[in-house]
């Protein structure tokens, strides 16, 4: 990882995620930033995405609605709250963070997906940037039970019906692996993101919403 002092702006974000770099910063109260470049990459393999029973049946109920970039400011937000979780206190999103890729999502290449509950409230959601056939994830949130792991399931479906070829979760975490995702090498990834930036994905091939059929249906389709 490296210090920057230059501008994080959109056009920057694009160039290092297509070279295999993200930003981070130390806090939020940090104006700075740094460059990540991991030496092993957590991806999450869409064709051997692992969807619980359990959460397949919340899927399947209303208890939930879930959407694409209806609220993207209101996700990013809510990610970089800290929370009571040990391991995250504090967030690494600070305001030029917020700012870029809130720049990034008005260009078309960051997006939300968000879990609203009966009440119409956001209860959970993730935000990531999307390029060519690669879809990089950045954070996630939850408010209730379910409700980011719903965000990532509906993420998936639109991702392997969009014909998508990487998903890229950065690390990998308890959370994640419940789900299938794994550790790769650089060189590795980067072989992966070179065909997935050569081919084009189609986010919005179910519109701002995946019906819960059509979403399972999606997961269990083998490519």
């Amino acid at each position: 990882m490296s210090h920057r002092q230059e501008a994080l702006t959109p056009n920057l974000l694009l160039q290092a995620y297509a070279r295999g770099y993200f930003p981070m910063a130390d806090s939020a109260e940090d104006p700075g930033y740094y460059w990540v470049y991991p030496r092993h990459r957590g991806i999450l393999p869409l064709e051997r995405f692992h969807l619980p029973r359990r959460l397949a049946r919340v899927v399947r109920s209303s208890r939930f609605r879930v959407v694409a970039d209806r609220n993207f400011a209101g996700v990013i937000a809510a990610c970089a709250e800290p929370t009571d979780h040990p391991l995250r206190q504090n967030t690494w999103i600070n305001a030029a963070i917020r700012e870029a890729y809130t720049g990034l999502h008005r260009m078309g290449f960051a997006h939300s997906i968000e879990t609203y509950d009966a009440e119409d409230r956001m209860v959970g959601g993730l935000y990531g940037v999307r390029i060519g056939a690669a879809f990089f994830g950045e954070s996630m949130f939850s408010r209730q039970t379910d409700a980011s792991k719903l965000a990532l399931v509906h993420l998936v479906a639109r991702l392997k019906a969009g014909g998508f070829r990487l998903l890229d979760t950065q690390f990998v975490t308890r959370h994640l692996t419940q789900f299938g995702a794994l550790e790769i090498p650089r060189a590795e990834y980067l072989e992966l993101l070179a065909a997935a930036l050569a081919r084009q994905g189609d986010f919005y091939c179910f519109g701002a919403e995946v019906p819960p059929g059509a979403a399972l249906q999606s997961i269990t389709q083998t490519s």
